[in-house]
């Protein structure tokens, strides 16, 4: 006679605290005929189709095999100088060759400092809202999240010494500070010193995670905090919004002694990026096509966000707040009528439209009467319509 199994009770408790109640949201919000504002991916109409072919078929023809190969945990060589070399250029500190490690993305840098860094119980300060796959990679490293608030400056970063007066002592402060997911805030120059300063006086890691740091806008871009503390501070970067997700690539640049630690992490993970993704991204960034696609991109968002802003002054205005965006993907909305987003969410797919409930992005609880709309892939020609949808829906009650 068989056994009859269920799985569930040899999966781990981690595995089972999961809420499955955002994942169903984004995979309805695929469906035929939804206008999607939920998932912050890249427009497609922002890849380097022509330079990517040229630069794949010069590594063939060139027979490099150390585009194919194994790579070296921390990276190609190669890669690694023009990124340090591309790091010195953008903040103006150089990174000594021990300080800089590549990555399949931002989110494998995450989970590599949870590795290394978190056992249960350590305390972790991030925003609130913040990045949700921060929140439930730094849980699931058994991390207690404590958080503070943002505003129209990005953190709170008066509250953050409040908390460090009263006692707490984090190990990690996660920040985001340009542009942030989901409330599309950035960080204020005067609150980038003050953070590096308690960062130096209390002893606890800054993790500035820049994802969006390059689409700005104007093309401006505000110094970083590694630069103002590389001695306390890991700056984590991904090509995911400026090259394209599928190369799964990003950085982490900071203290010798962190990026060892993240270095030997990662050889729990994937061992090393992949070297094709590596060699493609070093040959588009030294012959200056990368940087030429950013600027393109830049203007391919701005005006993503002009029709989105223009659509909810005309749709939305009596019944929500929103962010105004100088870069990135989203624009975070508060409902000033009353309204649960997460079952708004639900109702909303049946409409014909799409986004984000505010809830996934609080630590700490709250975000019931926020929403976070992403406006980078949506299509031109059909936000208008997409925010009209919402807007009925929300003054339908």
């Amino acid at each position: 006679m068989e056994l009859t199994r269920s799985w569930d009770a040899l999966v781990a408790q981690r595995a089972l605290a999961g809420d499955d109640a955002l994942a169903d949201i984004l995979a309805a919000s695929n469906a035929p005929g939804v206008i999607s504002f939920s998932g912050g991916l890249p427009s497609p109409e922002t890849f380097p189709w022509e330079a990517l072919s040229e630069v794949v078929g010069g590594l063939a023809a060139a027979r490099d095999a150390s585009a194919l190969q194994y790579p070296p945990t921390p990276g190609l060589a190669s890669t690694r100088a023009w990124l340090r070399e591309r790091v010195e250029r953008i903040d103006a500190v150089a990174a000594a060759e021990d300080e800089l490690l590549v990555t399949s993305g931002g989110i494998e840098a995450l989970d590599c400092i949870g590795k290394a860094f978190l056992e249960p119980g350590d305390l972790v300060v991030c925003e609130r809202p913040t990045y949700l796959g921060a929140i439930s990679g730094f849980r699931l490293h058994g991390a207690r999240l404590e958080t503070v608030p943002v505003d129209e400056d990005g953190m709170q970063v008066d509250a953050l010494e409040a908390l460090l007066a009263g006692g707490a002592r984090p190990k990690l402060v996660y920040t985001i500070p340009d542009h942030q997911n989901p409330a599309a805030v950035s960080l204020a120059p005067e609150r980038r010193d003050a953070l590096a300063g308690l960062a130096r006086r209390h002893g606890f890691l800054v993790v500035e995670d820049v994802a969006y740091r390059e689409l700005r806008f104007d093309g401006r871009l505000e110094p970083s905090v590694w630069s103002r503390a590389p001695e306390s501070v890991v700056q984590l970067g991904t090509f995911s919004k400026t090259l394209f997700p599928g190369a799964r690539l990003g950085w982490a640049v900071g203290p010798a002694e962190v990026v060892s630690r993240l270095a030997w992490a990662k050889q729990t993970s994937d061992q090393g990026a992949g070297s094709l993704a590596q060699r493609i991204a070093e040959e588009l960034g030294r012959s200056g096509r990368l940087d030429a696609q950013i600027e393109r991109s830049r203007a391919f968002y701005e005006r993503r966000w002009q029709l989105t802003r223009a659509s909810l002054e005309q749709h939305l205005g009596e019944v929500a707040g929103w962010v105004e965006v100088t870069g990135g993907f989203f624009t975070w909305l508060t409902l000033r009528v009353p309204a649960d987003t997460t079952e708004l969410a639900r109702r909303a797919i049946e409409a014909g439209v799409a986004f984000v409930p505010g809830r996934p992005f609080f630590a700490d609880g709250g975000g019931a009467d926020a929403l976070r709309l992403a406006f980078s892939l949506a299509p031109e020609e059909r936000i208008d319509e997409g925010i009209e949808r919402l807007a009925n829906l929300i003054e339908g009650g």
